[in-house]
């Protein structure tokens, strides 16, 4: 690593920003159930156990409500056609509700086998590192105290947004995992509106919605696997150029490549929504 303080001023911004997407590579990898050493699945679960109970006393409200809205009379109920149907109902959305957990881990395992698919199809299974240029370094080194004035307010600036950026994209992802948490721990509660046909919607919904969180993870590694093509092919800077124009140049195409990942992982809800017509 070159002494130079204006090459180190960027490089450690750089280094962070390294450091950030290769723990995004691994969060996108790791299950709910091995995040952050599993404490927080535990808790989570015991939550889901204890909605369980809210959630079957719901279900029978749920349940009534639907016998009133789809039976027009008591005569309707007596026949067998819809006293087996209601009665398949209601046991299907206790299973639901009891199976709750199972059901939407199930889906996560799914959609985490198909992230697995998409970055062996790519070739790209782990982060590529932001490196400075050969030349540009030489050239800042090259420089005198102060010609490396400007070169420093530059540096300086860029490495502030470069950081901001990688604590921006990292918090995305680390929100992604809260969603999941959220809608494991209350699912009991949504779930058990499968109990009356009026009300299925919902349970419905929620499902839908589970399933667009959990694709978040796809849209944030096909947003990786371009931003990794990018970097392996580093901004061109003019040898010839002045110091200043040469870390200009570097700085701007670099972040607006970064902004363009950022923004992906940021919207990576939004787009999924807009492909699940939510």
């Amino acid at each position: 690593m070159s002494d130079n303080w204006v090459v180190g001023n960027l490089q450690n911004a750089l280094d962070t920003w390294n450091a950030k997407v290769t723990e995004l590579w691994n969060l996108i990898l790791t299950s709910p159930q091995n995040f952050k050493g599993g404490g927080i699945w535990t808790a989570i679960t015991n939550v889901n156990t204890a909605m369980q109970a809210l959630g079957t006393g719901l279900l029978v409200l749920f349940f009534v409500i639907g016998v009133v809205k789809t039976c027009g009379s008591f005569t309707d109920l007596k026949k067998p056609e819809h006293a087996v149907k209601l009665f398949v109902r209601f046991i299907l959305a206790k299973a639901v509700i009891t199976q709750g957990m199972e059901l939407m881990t199930t889906l996560f395992g799914v959609v985490q086998s198909g992230i697995a698919s998409i970055m062996t199809a790519a070739g790209v299974s782990s982060a590529t590192d932001t490196v400075l240029p050969d030349n540009l370094v030489s050239a800042i080194e090259n420089c005198g105290f102060w010609e490396s004035i400007p070169l420093w307010a530059v540096t300086l600036i860029g490495g502030l947004f470069i950081t901001i950026m990688s604590f921006i994209m990292i918090m995305s992802v680390y929100g992604r995992f809260f969603k999941l948490y959220m809608y494991t721990a209350i699912a009991p509660i949504p779930l058990s509106t499968f109990a009356g046909e009026p009300t299925q919607n919902v349970g419905k919904s929620f499902l839908k919605s589970y399933c667009a969180v959990c694709l978040e993870g796809a849209v944030i590694v096909l947003a990786c696997i371009i931003f990794s093509l990018f970097v392996s092919s580093p901004p061109v800077v003019a040898a010839d150029a002045p110091p200043v124009t040469m870390v200009w140049a570097y700085i701007g195409e670099l972040v607006f490549n970064m902004l363009v990942l950022v923004g992906t992982v940021k919207m990576s809800d939004r787009i999924i929504r807009e492909m699940m017509g939510l």
